[in-house]
């Protein structure tokens, strides 16, 4: 048994949504659409030497999908963008299993958050101060999507649910995407969050590890699922956006 990357994604996917700045609530006439989503590979695949890939890129473009097993294992790392996908307001494609997927989100969560959200935070502000000192301005896009991914962090934090979109912050952020706000004031923000996230983290109700034996489980009775009746588990997919 063989499928291609791209049948793959069409033919087994069980979720995918819109990301970027329109899940994100940032959105301008100008904005890509960002697709993202999570296919399962038939149990089969895996009885043979060649193993089915654990991502795809495309086949359209700016669309990535990840394996199932793959997906949960770096969600269960805390990757913050794996985690935000599972939290998009803009669900474009889902079946039962895919249903069960989103039921997990909250044991995904953990305090690992903190680290790997202000890691990654720090990663891409030292990439911004560079842009900086070599162009004399950063990339303000960049700039608008870290502040919001901090404030997204510390929010997490405080009520341990994870909300993607800016809501009352869209129009601050989208300032500094247009280049409005001087660079010392969104450095200044930027600190100000990060001292907020670390004040957070230490008050948190988030556990301190997230439910793995949960997702686990969820991976084998989806795996067994598939052996016993290969193919898509769903013959309707529900298509919730376009």
């Amino acid at each position: 048994m063989r499928l291609t990357p791209e049948a793959l994604v069409r033919d087994h996917t069980v979720y995918s949504c819109v990301m970027g700045s329109r899940a994100f609530g940032l959105a301008t006439g100008s904005s890509d659409t960002d697709r993202r989503g999570v296919f399962l590979a038939p149990t089969p695949l895996y009885w043979s030497f060649e193993k089915p890939p654990a991502h795809v890129e495309g086949p359209a473009d700016e669309q990535f999908s990840w394996e199932l097993e793959r997906f949960c294992e770096l969600a269960l790392r805390a990757n913050p963008n794996i985690l935000e996908c599972l939290h998009s307001p803009l669900v474009e494609r889902i079946d039962a299993t895919g249903h069960e997927l989103l039921s997990l989100r909250e044991a995904f969560l953990s305090r690992d958050v903190h680290r790997t959200f202000t890691r990654y935070a720090m990663g891409q502000r030292k990439k911004l101060s560079a842009d900086v000192r070599q162009h004399g301005v950063p990339r303000w896009k960049h700039a608008m999507h870290l502040l919001r991914l901090m404030a997204c962090c510390r929010d997490l934090l405080r009520t341990g649910r994870l909300v993607i979109d800016a809501g009352d912050e869209r129009e601050r952020l989208l300032a500094v995407k247009r280049g409005e706000v001087p660079w010392p004031e969104i450095e200044r923000r930027m600190a100000r969050l990060g001292e907020e996230c670390d004040e957070a983290a230490v008050h948190t109700m988030l556990p301190p590890e997230p439910d793995r034996a949960r997702v686990e489980d969820f991976l084998f009775r989806v795996r067994r699922r598939s052996a016993v009746q290969p193919g898509p588990y769903d013959e309707v997919v529900e298509r919730i956006v376009g």
